[in-house]
């Protein structure tokens, strides 16, 4: 994929008439504004600007309240850096337009430390200091549904004559009716340079699943899973459905996970999990060691909404226990098999609606300190993790919240600004959702207690 200058893209694309310029905040929603295409040059050389709190928003696009990011500092600008990536074209949408995707950088071009895209890159330079890249893949869970009345249903598949009514784990017949959606998707994952690997109809009815294709870049991962989910969302609704990427949409099935896969390679290109055996080397195990020691305190990252909580339930494939083994998907980590020389970590907790940013950031971040301080893992356990007796993470938002604010390894890892802000924006969404009582609790109390 090649960055092109602006006057290149404005003769590449000449029926464009707007530009979107916009950041990812902490909740992995993009936030920015529209200018119109002749703006681009102008915006590219002077700079867009944006406050430096809209990085720091709530899921409802609120600001923080008491955050130092908006009245204590008088709502201060911060100036918008293009990312590597440049000006793109949404040539997914029905009508095409322009988007670029900015971090948040100060006046003086220091870094705002309550960016999610900087604090992935501050991990990444640590490992860059030590001589380390990490090579990182991503499996990607979503659901189509049909939505009426802001209520989601499993969706009507092309010449179906009813909803889809079961699970169809691997169904070749459902790949092949929804075959126009899946080429689509490829075609504007290939325009830019989102190695989109193989799609699977997974546990859910209307559940899919595609994998991208590991790289040596874990930034450009990160940008191409949100990307991803963007492009996703956007066919899906070209051909007649919803594309949902919530961790658990429907209550009596599958949740949809984001599954990532990394190994870490040295200065020579070799990689360091890899000792010749199908044990794996002393940093696979520092390496797990860092992240078992974290996850409980990491868990808010990997499971941010209070939907979240709702996929991590014993027997669900998605783990409720920091526990770790090879080839093992009970695991919160495991170690898959297969040849030597691609010995990597797969990390399972993530729900599909983690920001992709900051989850690669605390399991990177994690990783490295477990490598540096030689932490030994516990030992790996067989069998079910779901019975076993293994420290539990968090399996409700509160217990998530606490353990993450008062984490010390999530200390050494994420900007301490970053920290208590998300820390602020999960305590500010709970207590919405404390405000809200559910139509479930009328029709079991209201006249029964």
């Amino acid at each position: 994929m090649t960055s092109l200058n602006e006057q290149e893209w404005l003769a590449k694309n000449p029926d464009v008439d707007s530009i979107t310029v916009a950041v990812c905040d902490i909740n992995g929603v993009l936030r920015g504004k529209r200018i119109p295409v002749d703006q681009l040059k102008n915006a590219l050389s002077s700079g867009v600007r944006m406050p430096q709190s809209a990085c720091t928003l709530d899921i409802f696009g609120r600001d923080i309240e008491d955050s130092e990011l908006v009245l204590d500092s008088g709502d201060a600008d911060g100036v918008c850096v293009p990312t590597a990536r440049g000006v793109i074209t949404r040539s997914w949408d029905e009508k095409p337009s322009g988007f670029l995707q900015v971090m948040l950088g100060k006046e003086d071009g220091t870094p705002v430390g309550a960016d999610s895209r900087q604090a992935l890159a501050t991990v990444l330079k640590r490992f860059k200091e030590k001589g380390l890249t990490p090579v990182v893949a991503m499996e990607m869970e979503f659901y189509l549904t049909s939505v009426t009345n802001g209520i989601p249903r499993t969706p009507t598949l092309p010449d179906a004559h009813r909803p889809l009514a079961m699970d169809n784990i691997l169904s070749v017949s459902e790949l092949d009716a929804l075959s126009d959606f899946f080429d689509d998707i490829y075609v504007a994952c290939n325009a830019h340079g989102i190695a989109a690997d193989s799609a699977v109809s997974e546990g859910g009815a209307g559940q899919y699943e595609i994998n991208l294709l590991h790289t040596a870049d874990a930034m450009k991962a990160a940008d191409d899973a949100l990307l991803f989910k963007t492009i996703v969302k956007s066919i899906a609704r070209q051909h007649g459905f919803h594309a949902t990427f919530m961790a658990k949409p429907f209550g009596d099935t599958a949740g949809n996970g984001l599954h990532v896969h990394f190994s870490v390679v040295d200065e020579d290109g070799k990689n360091i999990f890899d000792d010749g055996t199908d044990k794996g080397s002393e940093a696979l195990r520092f390496a797990v060691g860092g992240l078992i020691k974290a996850m409980q305190e990491s868990t808010l990252i990997f499971a941010p909404h209070q939907n979240s909580y709702r996929r991590m339930r014993p027997g669900s494939f998605a783990p409720i226990s920091a526990a770790w083994g090879y080839e093992n998907r009970s695991c919160a980590i495991r170690i898959p098999g297969g040849p030597h020389a691609a010995r990597r970590i797969e990390h399972r907790v993530s729900g599909a609606d983690a920001n992709p940013y900051l989850m690669l950031a605390v399991i990177l971040g994690a990783a490295l300190i477990g490598i540096e301080d030689k932490i030994l893992p516990p030992p790996q356990l067989r069998g079910n993790a779901y019975e076993a007796n293994a420290p539990q993470l968090p399996l409700d938002w509160l217990t998530a919240i606490v353990a993450f604010s008062s984490g010390t390894t999530i200390a050494r890892i994420l900007d301490p600004l970053l920290v208590r802000l998300y820390a602020q924006a999960k305590h500010q969404e709970l207590t919405h959702f404390l405000g809200i009582v559910s139509g479930a609790e009328y029709h079991a109390y209201l006249e029964t207690v």
